[in-house]
């Protein structure tokens, strides 16, 4: 799976398949973190090396320990980093970035989200972050910038707010462990993708319900037509290479 596309108007190219290093993570560790740091960084490493160089890590996952590892072994342009955090204001925000960078040991991220944003005032109580996330942008220190939503009031914000470079949706075919209703969140996914935001999304096998068939899961993800990127988080050795290979094996018209 070498294709990549571009992520709205962020400038970024990104392959379809971002790895998840957070399933039902929180608080420092997720499934793939309690796997071990080897085990996290080598799966990193196979990503980058089958084409899916597109790591979707978090503080809260405690998930960049492993990729700092990881990005030992391959090229840092190859691969496009997305991080987050739960910071609100200016001066945490500012902090986090700094500590991000250096605990990756890299001197730029590519994205970073303001992380489980829930309120429908969220531009206003993060405030405080979204403008330290500025200065890291005119810094050089972030490329894009942006939320991963968890309800459908913190969605409708995000779609209109111009702050916003990158949207993180749940989105499956079920409407599992979504933030409503399909026929209420694709119509403003479709606002967002049009408006050239980048929209990336997760919960595509709705939390593993949906993973007894996950052909049809990325199949309609993708056939939707506004979405850049999906995140699955892979616990299995051989998750990553199989997800791999049902984009590969899309029609051309399924990859828009």
């Amino acid at each position: 799976m070498r294709e990549t596309v571009a992520l709205g108007d962020t400038g970024l190219s990104v392959p379809r398949l971002a790895v998840g290093t957070g399933t039902r993570g929180w608080a420092g560790t997720s499934e793939q973190t309690r796997k071990g740091i080897a085990w996290l960084s080598g799966l990193l490493e196979q990503a980058v090396s089958l084409g899916a160089g597109f790591w979707d890590l978090a503080d809260e996952y405690g998930s960049h320990c492993a990729a700092a590892l990881a990005l030992r072994n391959v090229d840092r342009s190859s691969v496009v980093i997305a991080t987050k955090t739960t910071a609100k204001d200016h001066a945490s925000c500012s902090s986090a970035v700094d500590r991000f960078l250096g605990e990756l040991r890299t001197s730029w991220l590519d994205i970073v989200l303001l992380h489980a944003v829930s309120s429908a005032g969220w531009n206003r109580s993060r405030r405080g972050a979204m403008a330290a996330l500025d200065e890291a942008k005119r810094a050089g220190k972030v490329r894009a910038v942006g939320v991963s939503v968890h309800s459908l009031a913190a969605l409708r914000t995000a779609v209109a707010e111009a702050w916003v470079d990158v949207i993180l949706v749940r989105l499956n075919h079920a409407g599992t462990n979504m933030d409503g209703p399909l026929e209420k969140v694709l119509p403003l996914v479709r606002r967002a993708h049009a408006a050239g935001k980048g929209i990336c999304a997760m919960k595509v096998l709705g939390c593993g319900r949906l993973a007894s068939d996950p052909g049809r899961a990325i199949r309609f993800v993708l056939e939707t037509g506004c979405v850049h990127a999906l995140t699955i988080g892979p616990t299995h050795d051989q998750h990553l290479p199989q997800l791999v290979d049902i984009i590969a094996k899309l029609p051309n018209q399924d990859r828009r």
